[in-house]
């Protein structure tokens, strides 16, 4: 894939210039993006810039970590407001510092503004009073160390109520909160930097930590109206590790079996094991209910069709591993629903430049990206997939310039820190992708991503020119009619002899978006 043509960089102005529309998913996945430190953690214009370009770019919905620690910061830091906070209870968002709201309130209300949807990922780290008090030895791990489930319970709660849609602002003129309707209780559970510990006693106790926590925030959700919202289970991270010492990651398919507590054949756990992971918790509260289950598959410097030589690794590649499992331990156990839908809640790739450590060449994050995105589109099963990140995060300029500490933060959005747009940019409102190729045909697969959802009379055209440049593009076969109402399009289209490039030029009846054209892809 070549870098971004001056056309190119004219068409995707364009696209960004135009008026925010309603945004793009396929007929079975949601297009969602991630990006905290735009939209929760800087001023309110940018947060409104980075929602508009989102939104331009064709994005559904927004995930956002809600920080239990954020909002909670100073709740008890003085003894009047100690005894504020025991007065009105850990369940009342009235307990906490008011501005420490703003930012999801303050969110909430732009994201309907712009007809964008909002998923809230409740998580720790907690503040010390929910958190079990580590051993002097996991003294680093306090702030992840045991949550209590009933505390978290009464955060989630409070989170509840205030985005129930019926409740006012205690600042900023005491407008309606918008109501929230999706969720996910706990970010990446599987991880020593979110949850510990993570083993103990040679099982991944992760997993009842979890279980509990889950447990208790989907009951407390429901008790604050929303229960048949969507709630969403897991949120694992795709990698485990050879260690089981307390921060060492557990493997997301030995994790979901900790989480059921079925063995490696989907058999109840008896005796000890089954004790250290509180399996008596299904005799108590039943199965484990959500509405799908949340996984994070990314990879480095791998393409998202291999996988991992871990098989209880899961990543793009083996996405559809996790529905397998989740089925095996649903038909022996009944402890989750049968055919629970998929999601991708975080996915991307970590560009060079700017990290020449961690990153992947510009034209292979545009390539891999889409790659992603056709993997997720071709299992039925999967309902969302989320690009992490839309900008850059600026390096950690208290290390050595260019060090690999200078470099820590995540280089994977689709615009450079300086909001330069990268190829995959490109990539992301139009892409294509050859799937397949035939003597004298290729098979193609793409997204009108920056066109309204169930806009009409939407087609592309399919063009080729000769890899040496002897000749330009020129149509090949007949336009396709996309019929898809968000946007879709797969067709098989003749092609020349000898290798060459297609891409899809827009043919359809919008002429704000004429001559738009997506990335050329190689054939022959």
């Amino acid at each position: 894939m070549r870098k971004a043509t001056p056309l190119a960089l004219t068409l995707l102005a364009l696209f960004l210039l135009l008026p925010a529309r309603a945004a793009l998913a396929s007929d079975h996945q949601l297009s969602i993006m991630m990006d905290d430190n735009e939209l929760v953690y800087r001023t309110d214009q940018v947060r409104d810039q980075a929602l508009t370009r989102m939104k331009q770019l064709g994005v559904d919905e927004v995930r956002v970590t809600l920080l239990w620690s954020v909002v909670a910061d100073g709740a008890r830091s003085t003894k009047a407001r100690d005894r504020r906070f025991r007065k009105l209870g850990a369940d009342n968002p009235k307990a906490y510092p008011v501005r420490n709201w703003d930012r999801y309130d303050r969110l909430a209300r732009a994201c309907k503004t712009l007809g964008i949807q909002l998923y809230f990922d409740i998580t720790g780290p907690g503040p010390s009073w929910g958190m079990t008090r580590p051993p002097r030895s996991q003294r680093r791990s306090a702030a992840t160390w045991m949550p209590k489930a009933g505390q978290f319970a009464q955060f989630v709660k409070a989170v509840g109520k205030r985005f129930s849609g019926s409740y006012k602002d205690e600042n900023d003129r005491h407008q309606l909160i918008p109501r929230v309707s999706t969720w996910a209780l706990w970010n990446e559970p599987n991880q020593g930097g979110w949850l510990t510990p993570q083993w103990q006693h040679g099982q991944p106790v992760s997993a009842m930590l979890f279980r509990r926590l889950y447990i208790a925030g989907r009951r407390a959700l429901v008790q604050t109206g929303h229960g048949k919202d969507t709630i969403l289970l897991g949120e694992t991270a795709p990698l485990g590790g050879s260690k089981h010492t307390t921060r060492s990651p557990v493997a997301p398919k030995q994790f979901i079996r900790a989480l059921f507590c079925v063995d490696s054949a989907n058999r109840p756990l008896r005796g000890g094991a089954a004790r250290t992971l509180g399996c008596g918790d299904f005799d108590k509260y039943g199965p484990l209910l959500a509405s799908a289950y949340a996984h994070h598959p990314y990879t480095k410097k791998t393409p998202p069709t291999q996988p991992e030589p871990n098989p209880n690794d899961v990543t793009m590649a083996n996405l559809g591993d996790l529905g397998t499992l989740l089925d095996g331990i649903a038909s022996a156990t009944g402890r989750v629903s049968p055919g629970l839908p998929l999601i991708s809640t975080e996915y991307g790739y970590e560009t060079n430049p700017p990290d020449p450590f961690a990153g992947i060449p510009l034209a292979t994050q545009a390539q891999w990206d889409m790659q992603g995105d056709w993997l997720t589109f071709s299992n039925p099963r999967v309902i969302g997939n989320t690009q992490f990140l839309l900008y850059d995060v600026p390096p950690l300029t208290r290390f050595r310039k260019g060090s690999k500490a200078y470099w820590h933060t995540y280089q994977s959005g689709l615009f450079f820190a300086n909001h330069t747009p990268k190829p995959s940019a490109y990539a992301y409102v139009f892409p294509l992708l050859v799937t397949g190729q035939f003597p004298g045909d290729v098979a193609v697969w793409g997204q009108l991503r920056f066109q309204p959802n169930g806009a009409g009379g939407d087609a592309v055209q399919i063009q080729w020119r000769p890899a040496d440049g002897s000749a330009p593009y020129a149509n090949v076969g007949a336009p396709i009619a996309v019929g898809n109402p968000f946007g879709y399009f797969t067709a098989t289209v003749p092609v020349p002899p000898g290798g060459g490039f297609v891409r899809a030029v827009y043919a359809g009846s919008d002429p704000s978006a004429a001559n738009a054209a997506s990335p050329e892809q190689p054939v022959g």
